[in-house]
């Protein structure tokens, strides 16, 4: 069975163009046109990655793409019309794993989705041994990639996750942006450092009882971002 893929476009054509080239690869392709629909069919369906279209009718990419965050850390791919930075940067403040800018060559959006995929199956495989990791009031379970601070659950992204757990198992190790992007995104991954800034601010919101002063996650000024281990 091949992986199974959620095209959300409004514009039918793209969708059609999409779906006709990933089913050549053998992939299962569902499509929605509007943000209802694709919220409505990624809470009921198990994908393997999502592309997701910026501007939709009802709901925007955005706000799909936060919502799909409070219940699912499935990858999830941007497709924005604007070359702005903005949306880049807000796609990755929402939880999105990559963005695509329009047009594009769909040899390009083919090449990003099979880079995501093998970087998951690849980090599924590896856990499969490992074990749960505690400091302090953090507790990482790395096999279920579910997170614990002072006994209760919260829901990390895919890249959130992948961040702490490479800090938690290399204390006081300090990982300049570079090495953080190039170890958890990927060397062929077209952002910038920004792209680690963003994530190591919202996962210190989710797992920092004051984000402003960190515990757990800290910053060596000049250079990057280690973890402090905890007694």
């Amino acid at each position: 069975m091949g992986r199974k893929v959620l095209v959300v476009d409004d514009e039918k054509l793209i969708v059609k163009g999409i779906k006709f080239s990933l089913e050549q690869d053998d992939m299962q392709v569902d499509c929605a046109y509007d943000g209802e629909e694709a919220l409505n069919m990624a809470r009921n369906n198990s994908y393997d990655i999502i592309l997701l279209d910026v501007m939709l009718p009802k709901l925007t990419g955005f706000e799909v793409c936060q919502q799909i965050r409070e219940f699912s850390d499935v990858p999830i791919i941007m497709l924005t019309a604007k070359g702005d930075d903005m949306d880049k940067i807000l796609g990755l403040e929402y939880g999105a794993d990559d963005y695509i800018t329009k047009p594009f060559n769909i040899l390009e959006v083919k090449a990003r989705i099979k880079v995501i995929l093998r970087r998951s199956s690849k980090q599924v495989s590896e856990k499969q041994q490992q074990r749960v990791i505690t400091s302090g009031g953090l507790k990482i379970d790395c096999e279920s990639r579910r997170v614990h601070i002072d006994g209760k659950e919260v829901n990390l992204t895919a890249k959130e996750f992948d961040l702490v757990e490479l800090l938690i198992t290399n204390p006081e190790k300090v990982y300049s942006r570079e090495k953080l992007l190039n170890t958890v995104w990927g060397y062929d991954y077209p952002g910038d450092v920004r792209t680690v800034d963003v994530h190591i601010r919202r996962l210190r919101e989710k797992i920092e009882s004051n984000p402003g002063d960190p515990k757990y996650i800290h910053t060596k000024w000049g250079v990057g971002y280690y973890f402090q281990s905890q007694n």
